[in-house]
């Protein structure tokens, strides 16, 4: 088991990250020099995966570290442009590790696929003319998709729902174990196959075919509990901040306007490892903010609660990832970079993700709770700016050392800063 504890990694030189990588889980030449942003994705192998292709848009690519989950140590790529997600994820990690790190889990890999029927005379009547024809359906579906069943996975179960006025329709449900795979390609050919045998069941005219996000049955969770004493700092005490976490997490739990950012947080973490292992983020994304409404308001993807001395979080949403299939195989820096993470099941990086977003919002709402969100991103975000206003790579630090000084982080600041550095 490779140990996700890098002491000072964030101190090193590119040539230095890369040695440890190297040393680490064993990455060659070749895989080091994906990493480099000329070696990675080229116009040739773009132009086929999308259309109208002018280019490739490079994203940088960090670690995320000190994650433990089922007390495992993980090193997690995360791709993000925001500064301090990554930062926030490591920090976090490294609080909760000393304590038992995250628990994790995840169900099985359950997809939804819908078949939309229209035109019925009787609604109720072709809703249980499906439901007595659920091994038939079954059979069909997984006719179309031998080698998921073969995989142990494939068409379990179905579900109707009827649906009134002012849109009456029936609509059918393939519920799919689509086992390592995301699946989003075998549970709407499944969903294709099955359409004629709906229409020839149901008299009636079945339009969409096509998988749903909110997949509710491929749930994971996540959660840790630590004492309060470990949040102390800063001139807080670990009471204190335990506290400040636990009332911005209510301020969610209410509002859907604080809420709506506070599960953006969760998914800054998410998102940025679903992005680094070639998984649907939008997906990942559409699945979870719907389930944050299920109860008819949104609210926070996460709970915090304090008990005897000790701060409890857990975090709980749909989570539809793959380790086969997708951009795997075609994107030559994702395959590096699950290589890195070196997790061959679904389930166990839903799992991963799931503790992932809980420490990326674990890390935002501390910062709220003490010293306000722009402390802490400031010194990130100044180097951005600096990059904005011209600095050279070697100028960067140094123009995000004096705005931070002169608390005025803006462009023009950067760029009197860069007038000065110009004259000595």
């Amino acid at each position: 088991m490779t140990d996700s504890r890098i002491p000072g990694f964030y101190t090193l030189d590119r040539a230095a990250r890369h040695a440890e990588l190297q040393a680490r889980f064993g990455l060659d030449g070749d895989e080091l020099a994906t990493l480099d942003g000329a070696h990675g994705l080229d116009f040739a192998r773009a132009d086929k995966m999308v259309e109208n292709c002018i280019g490739v848009l490079g994203v940088p690519v960090g670690l995320g570290l000190n994650l433990t989950v089922n007390g495992r140590d993980y090193t997690v790529p995360m791709a993000v442009e925001e500064p301090s997600i990554i930062a926030a994820v490591s920090h976090v990690a490294k609080l909760v590790r000393p304590h038992g790190g995250f628990t994790a889990e995840a169900d099985d890999g359950l997809m939804i696929t819908q078949v939309q029927i229209c035109d019925l005379a009787d609604p109720e009547a072709a809703a249980q003319t499906l439901r007595d024809a659920r091994a038939h359906l079954l059979a069909r579906a997984n006719a179309v998709q031998p080698n998921m069943a073969a995989r142990g996975g494939g068409a379990v179960d179905i579900e109707v729902r009827v649906f009134g006025a002012p849109y009456p329709m029936v609509v059918l449900h393939l519920l799919v174990d689509c086992v390592d795979a995301m699946g989003a390609n075998a549970v709407n050919s499944m969903a294709e196959g099955v359409a004629p045998l709906v229409e020839d069941l149901t008299g009636g005219r079945v339009y969409l075919r096509i998988l749903s996000n909110l997949a509710d049955r491929r749930l994971a969770r996540a959660g840790f509990s630590l004492p309060e004493s470990a949040l102390a700092g800063k001139g807080f005490t670990g009471a204190e901040v335990a506290e400040g976490i636990v009332q911005a997490w209510r301020f969610a739990a209410v509002d859907p306007y604080r809420a709506a950012t506070h599960n953006k947080g969760i998914m800054n973490g998410i998102d940025a490892v679903a992005v680094a292992t070639g998984n649907d983020w939008r997906g990942i994304e559409a699945g979870a903010h719907a389930y944050a409404a299920r109860d008819g308001q949104y609210t926070s993807l996460t709970r915090f609660w304090r008990d005897g001395g000790r701060l409890h979080g857990q975090i709980e949403l749909p989570m539809a990832v793959g380790t086969v299939g997708g951009s795997t195989k075609v994107h030559p820096t994702i395959a590096v970079l699950r290589k890195i993470l070196g997790i061959d099941r679904a389930q166990e990086l839903a799992g991963v993700m799931a503790a992932v977003g809980l420490a990326q919002n674990m890390g935002a709402v501390k910062a709220l709770a003490t010293e306000g969100i722009q402390r802490g991103h400031m010194t990130l975000h100044a180097r951005q700016v600096a990059l904005a206003a011209g600095a050279e790579d070697h100028q960067v630090d140094e123009v995000a050392r004096r705005l931070v000084q002169a608390g005025e982080i803006r462009e023009a600041a950067a760029r009197a800063v860069l007038a000065e550095l110009g004259r000595g």
